[in-house]
């Protein structure tokens, strides 16, 4: 290793020094007591399994529908504590992983989805307002940025067609000019610039505030109480935990990456890790060196790409980049933590920004992301319509969670509304293969993504192959 290499790896690892390997977001004093276990037996209208966005929409949007329903929210440890307290804060409007995606995938229904996504979005904004959420809500957008030159010519070939398909309302293209009077680093080459469909908050703070909405509308929450068993008993649904059990009339499962109560979904998830760091906060003239002045949510247009925002406190979350897949599928808390990776990030970080040389990161961590096979979610039923089930969110679930609530409410009361008419809805992704061709096509991906991000963007037979098969895939 040359010299100068030599130091600068040596700044990246001093920048780690005092790092401590917990959620910044979760590692906060105002963080709420957990409710008491469930002992005992409880019966109910609605019972709902996990304490995480999905889960908690669910179980509001349940009482706002119907105030004299019955619901108990189950949570195996406490609210918020997994994705829903570990993701970058990004709260999009988009319910299909990006407008590519969707366009991709459901061009004739591209319109409606946009359409439910903004809705959703301003329902999420307007809840906040309703409860007091403290949940630091900035409508602020996202820039997606190019720091290779096709990357700029891709971004500005993307605006010019979503400008052809009557898509571009909102979305401004930024040359290099513009896009570094926005956020200042000299790897931007370029920008789209989404003014309305991205919001930035406090992911932690907004599972608690949602937990203190459900218990004030009358929802019986227990936490720490996992849901062991689901079985039919007689006109409804029994969920077994370790001190109890649940009887109900129906079911609604957001657990996400954790294993499915109905057997067959589980092939159609794998978890995929992701890591971030987050900074001390910046000084007035740090801030001021980058700029930043309209706070937007950041992401560059690599295949495997950086998110990266302010927080309230002018801190620096960087996260992305290295997706792991750990054979067979596993979700394990050992995971939650590679330092091989922080590593990584802060050398990405410093290239970024040169001009914050010397500020220390005080948060690195990790989790788990539940990733389908079209990286969006999807939904279905059990036993009958009695039990529903939505999963598959890929990361950008800050939003597309509520969405997801409603469609399960409306599958459990047998509706059939504009959401349950849905293609995106009614159909489902490919399954995942079993180990080993599982983990063996899944770094062959990514093998091949980080190949396309050096070659200038070129994707090879393997990614051409996948997206023939409706499998291509970011990291």
């Amino acid at each position: 290793m040359a010299p100068s290499a030599m130091t600068r790896g040596n700044q990246w690892t001093k920048s780690l020094s005092d790092v401590q390997p917990v959620s910044y977001w979760l590692d906060d004093p105002g963080k709420p007591h957990p409710e008491p276990a469930l002992t005992g037996a409880e019966t109910c209208d609605l019972l709902v399994v996990g304490g995480g966005y999905s889960g908690l929409w669910t179980a509001l949007l349940a009482k706002e529908r119907d105030p004299g329903r019955e619901v108990v929210l189950v949570e195996g440890r406490e609210v918020g504590w997994a994705a829903s307290g570990r993701n970058g804060g990004f709260c999009a409007a988009s319910l299909t992983h990006g407008l590519a995606n969707g366009l991709t995938r459901w061009p004739d229904e591209i319109g409606t989805l946009e359409e439910l996504g903004a809705r959703n979005l301003d329902e999420i904004e307007a809840t906040v307002a309703r409860y007091s959420l403290d949940c630091d809500f900035e409508r602020t957008g996202e820039i997606d940025v190019a720091t290779e030159p096709h990357q700029a010519s891709e971004l500005r070939d993307w605006h010019a067609e979503l400008e052809r398909a009557g898509l571009a309302d909102g979305v401004e293209f930024l040359d290099t000019d513009a896009v570094r009077e926005q956020v200042d680093s000299p790897t931007f080459l370029a920008g789209l610039y989404d003014r309305r469909g991205v919001a930035m908050l406090h992911p932690a703070k907004l599972a608690w505030g949602l937990k203190e909405a459900c218990l004030r509308l009358g929802v019986r929450v227990y936490e720490h109480t996992p849901a062991l068993q689901l079985k039919a008993y007689g006109a409804g649904m029994a969920v077994r935990t370790p001190y109890g059990s649940v009887r109900a009339r129906r079911v609604a499962l957001g657990t996400n990456i954790f294993p499915n109560l109905v057997k067959r979904v589980r092939s159609y998830t794998v978890p995929v890790y992701d890591y971030a760091l987050m900074t001390e906060p910046l000084t007035a003239d740090q801030l001021a060196s980058v700029g930043w002045k309209n706070r937007q949510g950041l992401g560059d247009s690599a295949n495997q790409f950086h998110y990266f925002r302010l927080s309230a406190d002018n801190r620096i979350l960087w996260g992305g980049y290295d997706a792991i897949y750990p054979y067979g599928g596993r979700v394990r808390a050992e995971y939650d933590d590679r330092p091989e990776t922080y590593a990584k990030l802060a050398e990405h970080f410093f290239t970024c920004f040169p001009q914050l040389e010397g500020v220390r990161f005080t948060h690195a961590w990790g989790g788990a992301i539940d990733t389908c096979s079209r990286f969006s979610a999807f939904f279905g039923t059990a036993h009958q319509g009695k039990v529903a089930y939505a999963a598959g969110y890929t990361g950008l679930g800050v939003g597309a969670t509520r969405f997801g609530a409603d469609v399960m409410l409306d599958l459990l009361a047998g509706e059939r509304t504009e959401r349950t008419e849905l293609d995106m809805v009614r159909r489902k992704p490919l399954p995942f293969p079993p180990e080993p061709f599982a983990w063996t096509g899944i770094a062959l991906t990514k093998w091949s993504l980080a190949r396309a991000d050096a070659h200038g963007g070129r994707r090879n037979l393997w990614l051409r192959a996948m997206d023939r098969l409706g499998l291509g895939f970011d990291s």
